[in-house]
């Protein structure tokens, strides 16, 4: 897939500048001013972004590559000369369920000279995005019902528009947020992809850069996987990691983590809790970021911060977030702000970190 493609998406319903370096996923690199790059669905995806689009375009490991290519030419033979493609081999990919919906549709553009001529894309990557954004929810609307709600949100949000929960792959959400453990987003960011390049594998070679897919769960439960990863600066979190792959292998299975999408909140987040080096703030990010937990609210010391500066004073006065303290925490900014109380807490926690200093000004 060489062009740019895009997606109706305005800056209010997403900013990848924001989105994407929040510490909600530790992979996105921006590689060029306004161009952001990752894995994503065993595939490279660069994304960039103009006041009503979000522009993709979609690097492919061979295989994938020779496969599109393959069911593009049937398309072609098809609509050349109809129904018939006895003479094309047509290999029907999983990809290629079109989800699409009318205010979704994918174009061929060039993100210096948008285009005006709309062209439905057949392949499935559109809609990936779709899913991984979580394009079909409202956050525009979302952030007018807890402006309404809140006065602090009302002050804090408008120079931090756009900001919206991933809906990302449930290992690889775990995992990450297993090295997350008393540390920072820059050096999460090295730890997972040190861990990509050694246990993932490889899917292509890009601008001087090797790209990787997240290791697998039985890749991470292999012998010797502590030792490698402590060598790798892991420390104590490689036994995490390489304990709770294993646990996962022996009592569940590879297919566990995702079911958790299903079950209530308090149930997935027990289950969650369950797993080494997973305590409630872990499971609460998993649960959020990749279960479908809209309500869940991660408390770390930042959160805690936030809630006894702007909401809750009496906190002040607490030495430490204890289980009391965090779920009252919790319970606080779900009544305050409802079903996606989650995604709320995922805008104030945003608009405090240092990174960001420099766009409340301008």
């Amino acid at each position: 897939m060489g062009g740019w493609k895009k997606l109706l998406c305005t800056h209010n319903q997403l900013r990848i500048d924001l989105t994407l370096a929040c510490g909600q996923s530790f992979r996105w690199k921006e590689t060029r001013p306004g161009e952001w790059r990752s894995v994503l669905a065993g595939n490279v995806f660069t994304l960039s972004q103009t006041d009503s689009h979000l522009l993709y375009k979609v690097h492919t490991p061979v295989s994938v590559a020779e496969e599109v290519a393959q069911q593009e030419a049937a398309d072609t033979h098809k609509r050349a000369f109809g129904d018939s493609t006895d003479s094309i081999p047509r290999k029907k990919s999983k990809r290629q369920k079109k989800i699409f919906t009318d205010s979704l549709v994918a174009t061929d553009c060039n993100p210096e000279n948008d285009c005006d001529k709309h062209e439905e894309d057949d392949s499935s990557f559109g809609s990936i995005l779709q899913d991984y954004f979580q394009l079909d929810i409202d956050v525009e609307q979302l952030y007018q019902q807890w402006s309404q709600a809140d006065s602090n949100f009302k002050n804090v949000s408008p120079k931090f528009v756009g900001i919206r929960m991933l809906r990302q792959d449930p290992v690889e959400n775990l995992f990450s947020f297993i090295c997350s453990s008393n540390n920072n987003i820059s050096r999460i960011s090295g730890m997972v992809e040190r861990m990509c390049t050694c246990y993932g594998r490889k899917l292509l070679d890009l601008d001087g850069v090797s790209y990787y897919a997240f290791p697998a769960i039985d890749t991470l439960a292999q012998d010797g996987v502590v030792e490698q990863l402590r060598a790798l600066g892991f420390g104590y979190r490689a036994k995490f990691i390489s304990e709770t792959a294993r646990w996962i292998l022996k009592n569940r299975s590879t297919e566990w983590l995702v079911s958790l999408r299903t079950v209530p909140y308090e149930e997935a987040k027990a289950e969650l809790r369950k797993l080494m080096g997973v305590g409630a703030k872990v499971a609460d990010c998993v649960c959020l970021m990749s279960l479908d937990k809209t309500g869940a609210i991660p408390v770390d010391t930042h959160v805690w911060q936030i809630a006894a500066r702007d909401y809750m004073p009496h906190l002040q006065k607490v030495k430490s977030v204890n289980d009391k303290v965090y779920r009252e925490i919790g319970d606080f900014f779900r009544s305050l702000f409802g079903e996606y109380a989650g995604w709320a807490h995922s805008v104030l926690f945003s608009a405090d970190l240092k990174k960001f200093e420099e766009k409340k000004s301008k």
